[in-house]
């Protein structure tokens, strides 16, 4: 297992443990109450928003080039943010690592 899918897996594994913390305390549509009562928290969910059409962007590209299909990690994407393009690197990264492999 390389570093870069182990760093991954950790990044996904803390950010899903704060995310189940919060779904626990506040529930889903308690994480995005916030970004609707002032200007500051709707910066964040517009940068946010940004963000993740920016990784759906780079993934529909990217997967030309990688062999990944996009379109699961699209849909995650737009269900469930960061966590989308998170696995999309765990599913390019695995991928690389086995045709490296079947190369060798």
């Amino acid at each position: 297992m390389s570093n870069r899918l182990i760093a991954l897996l950790l990044v996904i594994a803390a950010f899903g443990a704060l995310t189940a913390m919060a779904l626990l305390d506040v529930g889903y549509f308690g994480i995005l109450e916030p970004h609707f009562q002032t200007w500051g928290g709707g910066q964040v969910f517009a940068d946010l928003v940004i963000m993740c059409v920016l990784g759906i962007v780079w993934m529909l590209a990217d997967s030309r080039t990688s062999g990944v299909n996009a379109w699961p990690f699209v849909i995650m994407t737009l269900v469930v943010g960061s966590f989308g393009p998170l696995f999309y690197l765990v599913a390019r990264e695995l991928k690389a690592t086995s045709a490296s492999r079947q190369s060798a």
